[in-house]
């Protein structure tokens, strides 16, 4: 595989851009880190004003609640009737006022003084007063939005302030149950970013009110309220979020914001991406204008070059080349490619023609490995004959054995016809059949197309020869040898079968791999590399076999009409 690295107008294209997109990023980065700690400064201090309008708010809205309770401790001292009309009107007036509750020492509900509803005489749990609070909190509490439970069939959402009072009446302590409404529709219009939102926190890490609170009681949503309670009054930038709270005038509650660092600089990021864009694309306009002028002295030449060097790789014998322009050194480097060119050309042809030489001694050699053992049994046998009078089947062996030689020898050509190699393959079996006294049977089935191609010589010998020595030899049963002769496509495919002992995997890499043994003339390793040494490693030998089954061998060779000088394909 060619190893094709980068062009010199791309390396520097890529140089440049490099260069400025590091030094650009570098910038940008140190720009954006300051950017954005301004960012973070602007939306703490944005926080902190909506907070401290929230807590201005509450605050007013906390201290009309107290001037509402010290007027009620003022009519608390008034007659029965006088106390009634007053808290009927009251609770007209202040509709944000659910309900007026007065509770004795022990905590026990007195009166209760509600719009149009009357309260429960036997509340189950009476949300909207904590009896074990009044001892320890002497001065009164608020406390966390609850459901009040007093009436039935109406369970607004409320906080309630305890104060404790002094009457002439059993009734030691007053508690308004305040609609939570008033102080939720505020606090949920109130908003710092995008995302941003407050809530309401007790000085004890409770929520008073939260405008998720609904999600937070179904666990669908969480607020670190520990690491809230443990931060001072102020901006608090911690992960990606920042939190603000200031606590308000009564010292119970606590108004926190929360907003985000992603929120803050999302708007501003468009803006530096807009600048990053507008930059990149002037800078690339610049760096190809400077790659086009380099290309056009120093890259262009080089390029050429290197387009020459690859035709010369392509067709290397019909090459021819002239040194082309560009600087010194280029101009240094083509006249050093043309005497490269035309020394390698030499070389090329000195080179072909040894491996020409060296093909035809290995192909001589191969060929050259019959077995003196198969001609002197051979003639053995035909001597046997004539003793025995036998002397028309010693004809046939004799001249069954001068056609083998007489083709084997085919006045020095590699390659013969197919029909020339079939002869010759049936003279040996023809040999075989009289040495082993018929103990098998051969056949031919030879597609008729297929005999005027040609093939290697000597081919089909040496594996008939391995299916009598390895196979059918000493069967109990008459054996058989198939040859076929098919064409497939732009191939032509021998198959030599027989019915024998088969062999195993390992037995076929043996013989795949054995040069030539005790019985072999040939070895089939041999005309496997005849095959591929004269057409190429696509064809060749294959071997199918099943232990106590057979054996098929497959030879595979391209139609070839004439022979051809040797080639390295």
């Amino acid at each position: 595989m060619k190893n094709k690295g980068m062009r010199m107008n791309t390396l520097l294209l890529l140089s440049i851009i490099g260069t400025v997109v590091v030094v650009l990023l570098s910038a940008m980065l140190l720009f954006f880190q300051t950017y954005r700690r301004a960012l973070i400064r602007n939306a703490e201090t944005s926080g902190q004003r909506t907070i401290a309008q929230v807590s201005n708010t509450v605050d007013t809205y906390l201290d009309d609640i107290d001037a509402v309770m010290n007027t009620l401790y003022t009519e608390l001292e008034a007659g029965e009737t006088a106390r009634t009309e007053f808290f009927d009107a009251f609770l007209r007036i202040r509709p944000d006022v659910i309900a007026v509750s007065t509770y004795n020492g022990a905590g026990g509900l007195v009166r209760c003084y509600a719009l149009d509803r009357e309260p429960l005489r036997t509340p189950g749990s009476n949300l909207s007063l904590d009896a074990s609070r009044l001892e320890a909190e002497p001065e009164g509490y608020v406390s966390a939005p609850h459901v009040v439970s007093l009436f039935a069939g109406y369970y607004p959402w409320a906080i309630t302030m305890v104060s404790p009072v002094q009457t002439n009446q059993p009734e030691e302590w007053v508690a308004l149950d305040i609609s939570c409404s008033n102080i939720s529709d505020y606090i949920n219009d109130v908003g710092i970013g995008r995302r941003g939102y407050c809530f309401l926190l007790d000085t004890d890490g409770n929520i008073v009110y939260h405008p998720q609170q609904q999600l937070i009681y179904s666990d669908l949503k969480s607020e670190n309220v520990e690491l809230i309670s443990t931060l001072a009054d102020g901006s608090h930038v911690e992960g990606s979020v920042i939190y603000t709270l200031q606590t308000l005038d009564n010292e119970r509650w606590r108004v926190v914001g929360v907003s985000y660092v992603e929120d803050v600089i999302f708007d501003s990021l468009w803006e530096l991406g807009s600048i990053l864009i507008i930059a990149a694309l002037l800078i690339l306009a610049a760096t190809f204008l400077i790659s086009a002028v380099l290309s056009k002295e120093l890259s262009r030449p080089l390029q050429d070059l290197a387009g020459a060097m690859e035709q010369f790789e392509q067709d290397a014998d019909n090459f021819s080349y002239e040194p082309g322009g560009g600087t010194r050194e280029v101009r240094d480097l083509s006249e050093s490619f043309r005497h490269m060119v035309l020394r390698v050309q030499q070389l090329m042809g000195t080179v072909r023609q040894e491996e020409v030489n060296l093909r035809k001694t290995e192909l001589r050699a191969l060929q050259a490995q019959i077995n003196p053992h198969f001609l002197y049994n051979t003639l053995d046998s035909i001597s046997w004959m004539c003793e025995q009078g036998k002397n028309a089947e010693a004809v046939q062996m004799v001249n069954a054995l001068a056609r083998l030689f007489r083709i084997s020898i085919s006045r020095g050509h590699e390659l013969i016809p197919i029909r020339s190699e079939l002869q010759h393959a049936e003279s040996y079996l023809q040999i075989q059949a009289h040495r082993y006294k018929n103990q098998f049977v051969y056949r031919f089935d030879v597609d008729e197309e297929c005999l005027d191609y040609l093939c290697n010589k000597i081919t089909l010998q040496p594996i008939i020869e391995n299916a009598i020595y390895h196979g059918i030899n000493g069967l109990v049963d008459d054996g058989e040898i198939a040859v076929s002769v098919k064409g497939e496509g732009e191939d032509i495919v021998f198959t030599v079968a027989d019915n024998g002992s088969g062999m195993t995997a390992e037995q076929i890499d043996a013989i795949m791999s054995k040069e030539r043994s005790d019985h072999a003339g040939i070895g089939i390793k041999n005309v496997n590399d005849r095959l591929k040494i004269y057409f190429g490693s696509a064809y060749g030998i294959t071997i199918d076999s099943v232990p106590d089954e057979g054996t098929r061998v497959h030879i595979r060779m391209p139609r070839v009409r004439e022979e051809a000088p040797y080639e390295n394909k």
